[in-house]
């Protein structure tokens, strides 16, 4: 039997399992019977806690609920943040994860702050197919083109703004946004109202899992999008489905910092050998 920890962010929610001091076999097709919600546990994305070498306190790496693999998922990251945090009696953590280095730190009154540096703008870095402006390029979507953002927080979204997030068509085009060749590693869809320089209300598609109540790759890369079109200061509250983040993109460094709550509704044992 194998321990897991569910937790979420927001009700963007995870299966944590600990691999740091012995392996665990996790493959697509086994992280997709865990987050099965009829079937397995239920969950947006499996998690595992890897060792972290000389570098960091932990690894971790991500599987989403179709069973692919993510380069980042902040939520996430707070989540494992607290858990290494309460178990070492830390105020602050060093994260490894495929999608780059991120620092979790105590925030009080159960919130965590992750600084999960600079993001990528340039093209070839997010990546897409072609050159062009990422800070507003116009997107066919099979014959419908429409403004377009892009921005890289170690994975990659599509950030399109609207003038009502919540009649916005998420599963009629987050789909086939997501699956658009312009986007070759796939994308996140994140459609985003400004409510004021101090407000976004924010709803996303995200890749391999579908709707979720809360991303936090996506509320930084929405955030992102609108300082550099001049729509918002430079510290943001991302108003979700599932509640609201804090987001902040430092002048001085370039470094996003994104803070927000994270809950742990339950403990549990798999067997991981019968999925």
């Amino acid at each position: 039997m194998t321990a897991f920890v569910k937790m979420h962010g927001l009700g963007n929610d995870f299966v944590v399992l600990d691999g740091r001091d012995t392996a665990i076999d996790m493959n697509a097709a086994k992280a997709k019977a865990i987050a099965d919600r009829h079937l397995g546990v239920g969950c947006d994305t499996v998690v595992l806690i890897l060792p972290g070498g000389a570098q960091a306190d932990a690894g971790i790496q991500f599987f989403n609920a179709d069973g692919s693999e993510s380069e980042a998922c902040f939520n996430a990251t707070r989540c494992v943040a607290r858990l290494l945090m309460d178990e070492r009696g830390l105020t602050r953590v060093k994260l490894s994860t495929k999608g780059g280095p991120l620092t979790g730190s105590e925030a009080g009154k159960k919130q965590v702050t992750l600084d999960v540096g600079a993001p990528k703008l340039d093209w070839r870095d997010i990546p897409l197919a072609s050159a062009v402006d990422t800070a507003g390029f116009p997107l066919d979507i099979g014959g419908t083109v429409l403004p377009a953002n892009a921005v890289s927080m170690g994975n990659p979204h599509c950030v399109l703004f609207v003038p009502d997030a919540q009649k916005a068509p998420l599963t009629q085009l987050g789909p086939k946004i997501e699956a658009l060749p312009f986007f070759p590693n796939r994308t996140n869809v994140e459609f985003a109202q400004v409510l004021d320089r101090d407000r976004i209300r924010m709803r996303v598609w995200e890749r391999g899992v579908g709707v979720t109540l809360a991303c936090g790759t996506g509320a930084c890369a929405t955030a992102v999008a609108a300082i550099r079109r001049g729509l918002v200061n430079r510290k943001v509250e991302l108003v979700l489905d599932g509640g609201s983040l804090t987001i902040e993109w430092r002048e001085e460094d370039g470094h996003v910092l994104m803070t927000g709550p994270t809950a742990m509704p339950f403990r549990g044992r798999l067997e991981l050998d019968r999925l």
